[in-house]
């Protein structure tokens, strides 16, 4: 029985009939996973522009390589940076040294005051990583288009490390295309030409001529004295004001020869060499670039050696009316009337510049190119009943905006140009007006003034920021990868908008 009952049962389990096939999901199963994934892709954005790099880089350079041309790369970086260049083309220079060596995953970061440079060598591997202060400011232009020309030559032929050391230490220690005499001459002719250029006399443009003299030497007597460049430009604010005291004293006691003399014309040449070297287009390039923090200690030190002219400035115009000195100035300061002598004058006064800064001969005639570009923008403009600060930015737009080209051109730094293009149109004049209002007339009147010459100093910061980067090649063809690397701080805060 129980065998039957088995059997009974196998034969029963045999001729079951087999199992159905699963059924198929409905229709609306599978449409509704490939509708969400096209709503998801209709809604969702792009993948975030930052270029953050997640994946591990190894470029195979060993260690010992890596530093040495990390080392080289941090003092042509500190060279440029002390010669005033901006932060994103020290960015630019280092990123294409380094790749022209082969190192891929380098970081670079400068500011005001240092320059660090970090070598990402892999997940496994210690980072190399040097960071260089930088203590000194110059203006050398010839001895930073050597360097933009040894750069450009190692990223075409990079040459070994020791021989691109040796080459760069050469330029270093080049001496000055110039002598230091030479250039108190080129201050002291920059001064007459503005002189010249504000419609002053024969007698007042030798009185500017040997006051920016007297300028020149005290400045380089305080440098060599080791004191902070504000009490140079205390002192150097306070001669030529002290100037124009003995000048109203002279007018006041009818000394003959002297009736007509314009004390503002010498203190205004004098105010505008005092201002030519200062920082103020690095500034304005550097936060449009997107470097703030160098931006701002750029900018701080414009601000704090303007400050020292005015203090010089302000304090012997208070002793000289303790002392009872006649209270005089010119009521305004016209140009001479000439355009096409203005336009010549103009170019001359940046050619004079270039010279004080050292720039070779092709750079000083480039920028007698750019001064006349920009001066003569500004006519245009002020022939277009513009005010004198939209004026001022639209002769600074043209100095930036011509100053990429020609330098790619000519081959001469860009700086260069730009800094010397803008030297006919700072306001040194109104600067000395508001501080003689403030002092003698009141608060109120000075400090309209003063708000005015700032304004203008924007202007031209501004202007020459905006035509500089429009000069700049457009898109990437143009543009190498160390270029656009060193401007991903600027792009990246505009991509945020997209």
């Amino acid at each position: 029985m129980t065998g039957g009952h088995r059997e009974h049962d196998s034969q029963k389990t045999t001729d079951a009939p087999p199992l159905m096939p699963p059924k198929a999901p409905r229709a609306t199963g599978t449409r509704l996973p490939g509708l969400r994934s096209r709503i998801r892709h209709a809604v969702e954005g792009s993948p975030p522009t930052w270029g953050m790099r997640l994946q591990a880089v190894s470029d195979g350079v060993e260690e010992a390589r890596a530093r040495a041309v990390i080392d080289l790369t941090m003092r042509i970086a500190e060279a440029l940076l002390t010669t005033g260049s901006s932060a994103a083309d020290v960015t630019a220079t280092a990123l294409q040294l380094v790749r022209a060596y082969g190192l891929r995953s380098v970081h670079v970061d400068v500011t005001y005051t240092s320059i660090t440079v970090s070598h990402h060598r892999g997940a496994t591997d210690d980072p190399v990583t040097i960071m260089r202060v930088v203590s000194s400011r110059t203006s050398d232009f010839d001895r930073l288009g050597r360097i933009q020309d040894l750069v450009a030559e190692l990223a075409v032929d990079p040459v070994p490390v020791e021989e691109a050391r040796r080459r760069f230490t050469a330029i270093m220690q080049r001496p000055h295309p110039y002598r230091r005499a030479v250039v108190t001459a080129a201050n002291a002719v920059l001064a007459g030409f503005v002189a010249a250029l504000l419609n002053g006399t024969l007698l007042e443009i030798c009185i500017t001529v040997v006051t920016a003299t007297v300028i020149d030497r005290s400045l380089l007597w305080v440098f060599q004295r080791r004191l902070a460049a504000f009490f140079g430009q205390i002192v150097g604010g306070a001669i030529p004001t002290a100037v124009a005291v003995a000048l109203m004293y002279a007018r006041a006691h009818h000394v003959p020869g002297f009736a007509e003399v314009s004390p503002s014309i010498v203190v205004t040449a004098a105010i505008v060499v005092l201002l030519a070297g200062l920082q103020l287009v690095g500034a304005a390039q550097d936060a449009i670039d997107g470097y703030y923090v160098t931006a701002t200690g750029r900018a701080f030190e414009v601000l704090l050696l303007t400050l020292g002219v005015v203090v010089g400035i302000l304090v012997v115009l208070g002793a000289g009316a303790r002392w009872g000195a006649p209270g005089y100035i010119a009521p305004s300061t016209a140009f001479t009337p000439s355009v096409a002598v203005q336009i010549m004058l103009a170019a001359l006064v940046s050619a004079a510049f270039g010279i004080s800064t050292y720039a070779g001969p092709r750079t000083v005639l480039v920028s007698m190119a750019s001064g006349a570009i920009g001066w003569a923008t500004y006519v245009v403009a002020t022939f277009a009943s513009l005010s004198v600060v939209p004026a001022s930015a639209l002769g600074a737009f043209s100095v930036g905006l011509v100053a990429q080209a020609l330098g790619r051109i000519c081959r001469v730094p860009a700086l260069a140009i730009t800094t010397a293009g803008i030297v006919t149109l700072l306001p040194g004049g109104m600067v000395y007006r508001g501080l003689y209002d403030y002092a003698g007339i009141g608060a109120d009147s000075g400090l309209g003034t003063l708000a005015t010459a700032a304004s203008i100093g924007l202007a031209l910061a501004a202007g020459v920021s905006l035509g500089t980067y429009v000069g700049r090649p457009v898109g990437e063809a143009g543009r190498s990868r160390a270029q656009t690397a060193a401007l991903g701080r600027a792009l990246s805060s505009r991509s945020r908008a997209e």
